[in-house]
C-alpha cells in the first residue's frame, strides 16, 4: 500500500445510524496519509484511499477509538521448509510484521501457520509473500474438507524426498568413511574430495539453500549451523588437499568424512523425524479416512453413485448394509443399527428409524435406509470435528512461551559458542592447534540442535488431542489441554449432566388388594389428559409396559393438588398428600415408604381408586448409570467434586449423598450459576464446569475450563473449551487424565531438549579434554543431534498408548 492509489475496504461493526457514518468518516479522514474515505451504512463498509506515507493500521485504530470495530478473519497456511524452533520464530516474526495482521502462530509439528488479520488490509497474497520473504514456501489451506488430504500428500512427498536424499548420501559417504577410518584402504584425497563434494552439494544442497540465505538475512537457523559446520570441515580439507603449504606445518589433515557423514546422519534424523511426525497426525488421517468418496443419490427415480462434492442439501441418499453414511441428515425410510463410535466413543450400535438423525462417516451395520441430506462438505459434523482437532493440534500452550524465549537467542548463542571454542583452542590448545580448533568448533555447531526444542510441545499436543478424538473428546481450544491439568475442583450441572434430564416414574408401590399394573393403567389414563411433566413420565411408563388406557370422563385438574377423573366407571384421584386429605383418605400405610422417598430427595404422589388408598408413586429425574463411576474416578484423581442445581436443597443433597459429591450449590437460578461457580472456586483453586443447557453457557465461559456435554445445546458447546461427544460424563475424568499425561509428556520432552544442549555443548567444546582427554567427534555430534529429535518424537508417540481412566460402553 505504498502508492497514492492504494486502497482498502474495511467492514465496520456497530454502526446503527447516519451519525455513526459521519463519526467513522471523520475519524478515518483525520488519520495522516488518508486521501479519501467513504462509509456506507447499508453495506457496513468503509472504502479508504491512501497516500504513499499512510499507515493503514492507524485507520483501524482510529475506527476503534471512535467506538466501532473492524472485522477480523483467521486463515491457515501450509509452510514448507521449517526444520527447527528458530524457523518457527522467524516465520511468526515475518507474519506479525505484515500490516493488518493482529496475531500469528506457527506450529512446527503440523507445518501450519494460523494468521488472524483485519479483513480489507491484510490478505492471503500479502501473508504468503511475507512467509516467502522469510525463506519458506507457503500456500493457503482451504476451509473445505480436503485440506487434511492435501496435508497428508505434502507429508508423504517430504518423506519420499528425504528418503531419496538419504539413500544417495549414504551410497556416496560410505567409501569416504572407509577410506578415512578403516586401515588398509589407503589414502585417496581426490576420491574423498569428489565424493564429499557430491554429498554436500547434491543431497546436502537443501541445507545450503536454506542456511545461506538465513545467514545473509542475519537470522541463522539450524540449517545455518549445518552449513557452517560442514563447509568449515570441507573447506579446510580442500585447502589441505590442493594448497597444503598455506597451512601451518603438521595441520594439513583431511575432514571430508566428517562433512559427508554429518550430512548423511542429519538426513537420517530428518527422514526418521518426518516419518514419526506423520505418525503424530494419524488421528486426523483416520478421521479423514472415515469420509466416503461417493454417495448413492436418488435422482429421477434412479439410484446413482455420484462424487460426494456433487451431493446437495435436500437430496435423498441410499445407505446399504456395511456402508459408511456419506452425509449428515435424517432417516426418511428404513431402519438399521449404526455404529457411531467414531463420534461418541460408544462401542454399541444405535438403532436408527424414520426421523432419527445420522452422521456422515458412521457405519451402517445391518439394514438399509434412505437419508434426506441436511449438511454436506465442510458443514458436516465430521468435517467440523476434523477442523476442531486440527485447530487444537495447531495451537500453542502457555508452556510454549518458555521455548519461544529460549529459541530467540539460541542459534546466535551457539554460533558465538562455536567461535569462542575455535579461539580458545587456537590460543590454548595443543599442536596442531588449528586442527583441534576446527574439529571442536564444528562439533559445537552440529550438536546444538534446536529441533528437539521446537518439537517438544507441538508433537505431544498433536498426539494427545488425536488420542482424545478417538475417545470422543474434542478440545476446541488447545490451551484447555494445559489448563485441565491444574484443575482442583470439577463442578457439574445436575439436570442432563448427572441425571437423565427428563422425569421418569421411579417408584410405584401398590397398597394391599391392588395390582401395580392395574393401578398404573388407571393413573396413566387420567394423567394422559394433563400436560404436566410428571404426567408425561407416568404415561410413558405405562406405554413402556403396553398397558391399555381406557376411556376417561370428568377430568379435573386442581393446581397444586393433583388430578381427578372417572376411568371406566372407577373414580381415580392422583396427587399430593393434601389432595388425599381433602378426599378424607388416610396415608398411614405408606408412612415408611414416604419417609424413604423423602430421604432420597423425591416428592411422593398418591393414588386413590374408588375412595381407597391404592398406591404411592414418585417421579424424579433419575441419576445416569454412569455418574457414580465418573464421580469415583474424579475422586481417584484427587479432585473435589461439586454440583450446581436449581433443585431444592433436600433433593440436591440427597443426590449428592448418593453420588459422594463433596460440595453442593442448590436452589441456584440460571442467572446465579456464574456467581455460584466463583464461590466454589475460591481464591486459589482452578475450576472446571460441566454442563449441557443454554443456561449453562455463561458458567462454561466463566470456568477455567468449560466442558460441554456433546448431546447438549449448540450454544453450550460453542461456549465450552472441551466437548464430550458421547454425552457421557465419564469423559470428564478421561479428559483430565489425558491432560495430565500430555503435560507430563511435554515436561519430559522439554527437560530432554534443554538438558541435552546444556550437557553436550560443553562436551563438544572440549571441556572434558583437560580432565580425561575426551573429545566429541563431529560425526558423533551429528548422530547425537538426530537422536535428540527422535527421542522427543518417540516420547510423544507414547501418548498413543495412554488408556482412558474409564472405558465407555
Amino acid at each position: 500500500m505504498g502508492s497514492s492509489t492504494a486502497s482498502a475496504s474495511l467492514r465496520i461493526e456497530g454502526m446503527s445510524c447516519a451519525s455513526c457514518v459521519g463519526r467513522v468518516e471523520r475519524a478515518i479522514r483525520a488519520v495522516p496519509g488518508v486521501a479519501e474515505a467513504s462509509v456506507n451504512l447499508a453495506t457496513e463498509r468503509a472504502d479508504v484511499r491512501f497516500h504513499a506515507d499512510a499507515q493503514p493500521i492507524a485507520v483501524v485504530e482510529a475506527i476503534r477509538d471512535a467506538g466501532y470495530a473492524t472485522t477480523e478473519e483467521t486463515q491457515e497456511f501450509a509452510v514448507e521448509g521449517m526444520t527447527c524452533a528458530s524457523c518457527v520464530r522467524r516465520v511468526e516474526r515475518a507474519l506479525k510484521a505484515v500490516p493488518g495482521v493482529t496475531d500469528a502462530g506457527v506450529n512446527l509439528a503440523t507445518g501450519w501457520a494460523t494468521v488472524r488479520h483485519i479483513a480489507g488490509i491484510a490478505d492471503a497474497t500479502a501473508i504468503e509473500a511475507a512467509i516467502e520473504s522469510a525463506g519458506y514456501a507457503a500456500r493457503p489451506l482451504s476451509s473445505g474438507d480436503d485440506s487434511a488430504d492435501r496435508e497428508t500428500e505434502t507429508r508423504d512427498r517430504e518423506f519420499a524426498s528425504l528418503r531419496r536424499a538419504l539413500i544417495a548420501a549414504s551410497l556416496l559417504t560410505l567409501p569416504v568413511f572407509l577410506i578415512a577410518m578403516v586401515p588398509g584402504f589407503g589414502s585417496h584425497p581426490l576420491i574423498e574430495f569428489a565424493l564429499a563434494t557430491l554429498v554436500l552439494f547434491g543431497p546436502g544442497l537443501r541445507f545450503y539453500r536454506k542456511g545461506i540465505p538465513a545467514l545473509l538475512r542475519r537470522a541463522p537457523d539450524m540449517n545455518s549451523l549445518v552449513v557452517l559446520g560442514t563447509a568449515a570441515a570441507w573447506g579446510y580439507s580442500v585447502v589441505a588437499t590442493f594448497l597444503p603449504r598455506v597451512l601451518p606445518t603438521g595441520t594439513a589433515h583431511l575432514y571430508y568424512e566428517a562433512s559427508s557423514v554429518i550430512v548423511t546422519l542429519i538426513l537420517l534424523g530428518r527422514t526418521l523425524e518426518a516419518r514419526a511426525r506423520g505418525r503424530t497426525s494419524q488421528a486426523i488421517r483416520r478421521l479423514v479416512g472415515l469420509r466416503p468418496k461417493t454417495a448413492r443419490v436418488l435422482r429421477d427415480g434412479e439410484a446413482r453413485d455420484v462424487p460426494l462434492d456433487e451431493v446437495a442439501s435436500g437430496d435423498l441418499v441410499q445407505v446399504r448394509p456395511g456402508e459408511r453414511v456419506p452425509v449428515d441428515g435424517a432417516v426418511m425410510e428404513g431402519s438399521s443399527l449404526v455404529d457411531e463410535a467414531m463420534i461418541s466413543g460408544e462401542p454399541l450400535p444405535v438403532r436408527k428409524e424414520p426421523g432419527a438423525e445420522v452422521t456422515g462417516g458412521t457405519i451402517n451395520k445391518t439394514g438399509s435406509f434412505t437419508v434426506r441430506v441436511s449438511r454436506t462438505g465442510a458443514d458436516t459434523l465430521l468435517a467440523q470435528i476434523i477442523r476442531m482437532v486440527e485447530q487444537a493440534q495447531g495451537s500453542k500452550l502457555p508452556i510454549q512461551a518458555l521455548v519461544d524465549r529460549v529459541t530467540a537467542w539460541f542459534v546466535p548463542a551457539v554460533m558465538a559458542a562455536a567461535f569462542a571454542t575455535f579461539a580458545i583452542w587456537m590460543v590454548f590448545g595443543p599442536r596442531p592447534a588449528l586442527g583441534f580448533a576446527l574439529v571442536n568448533a564444528v562439533a559445537v555447531l552440529i550438536i546444538a540442535c534446536p529441533c528437539a526444542m521446537g518439537l517438544a510441545t507441538p508433537t505431544s499436543i498433536m498426539v494427545g488431542t488425536g488420542r482424545a478424538a478417538e475417545w470422543g473428546l474434542l478440545f476446541r481450544k488447545g490451551e484447555a489441554l494445559q489448563a485441565l491439568r491444574d484443575v482442583g475442583v470439577v463442578a457439574l450441572d445436575k439436570t442432563g449432566t448427572l441425571t437423565v434430564g427428563r422425569p421418569e416414574l421411579t417408584d410405584l408401590v401398590a397398597a394391599e388388594g391392588f395390582e401395580v399394573d392395574d393401578v398404573l393403567a388407571l393413573v396413566a389414563a387420567v394423567e394422559a389428559r394433563s400436560e404436566h411433566p410428571i404426567a408425561t413420565a407416568i404415561v410413558e411408563a405405562a406405554d413402556a409396559k403396553g398397558l391399555a388406557r381406557d376411556g376417561v370422563s370428568g377430568f379435573e385438574a386442581l393446581p397444586g393438588y393433583g388430578v381427578t377423573a372417572t376411568v371406566d366407571g372407577r373414580k381415580v384421584v392422583v396427587g399430593a398428600d393434601r389432595l388425599m386429605a381433602r378426599h378424607g383418605i388416610g396415608l398411614l400405610p405408606f408412612a415408611e415408604a414416604a419417609a424413604r422417598l423423602g430421604e432420597e430427595g423425591k416428592s411422593p404422589l398418591y393414588a386413590a381408586i374408588d375412595g381407597r388408598l391404592a398406591a404411592i408413586l414418585a417421579v424424579a429425574d433419575p441419576i445416569k448409570g454412569t455418574s457414580p463411576q465418573a464421580i469415583a474416578a474424579l475422586h481417584a484423581l484427587g479432585l473435589r467434586v461439586a454440583m450446581i442445581t436449581g433443585d431444592n436443597r433436600r433433593t440436591a443433597e440427597a443426590i449428592a449423598r448418593t453420588l459422594g459429591i463433596d460440595e453442593v450449590a442448590a436452589e441456584v437460578l440460571p442467572a446465579g450459576k456464574v456467581e455460584a461457580l466463583r464461590s466454589l472456586r475460591g481464591e486459589d483453586r482452578r475450576i472446571a464446569f460441566v454442563g449441557d443447557g443454554i443456561n449453562d453457557a455463561p458458567a462454561l465461559a466463566e470456568a477455567d475450563v468449560g466442558i460441554a456435554i456433546g448431546t447438549g445445546t449448540d450454544i453450550a458447546i460453542e461456549s465450552a473449551d472441551v466437548i464430550l461427544m458421547s454425552g457421557d460424563v465419564r469423559g470428564v475424568p478421561n479428559a483430565i487424565g489425558l491432560s495430565r499425561a500430555t503435560i507430563r509428556n511435554i515436561h519430559q520432552n522439554l527437560f530432554w531438549a534443554f538438558a541435552y544442549n546444556v550437557l553436550l555443548i560443553p562436551v563438544a567444546a572440549g571441556v572434558l579434554y583437560p580432565v580425561s582427554g575426551t573429545l566429541l567427534s563431529p560425526m558423533l555430534a551429528a548422530g547425537a543431534m538426530a537422536m535428540s529429535s527422535l527421542f522427543v518424537l518417540g516420547n510423544a508417540l507414547r501418548l498413543r498408548r495412554v488408556a482412558p481412566a474409564l472405558a465407555l460402553g
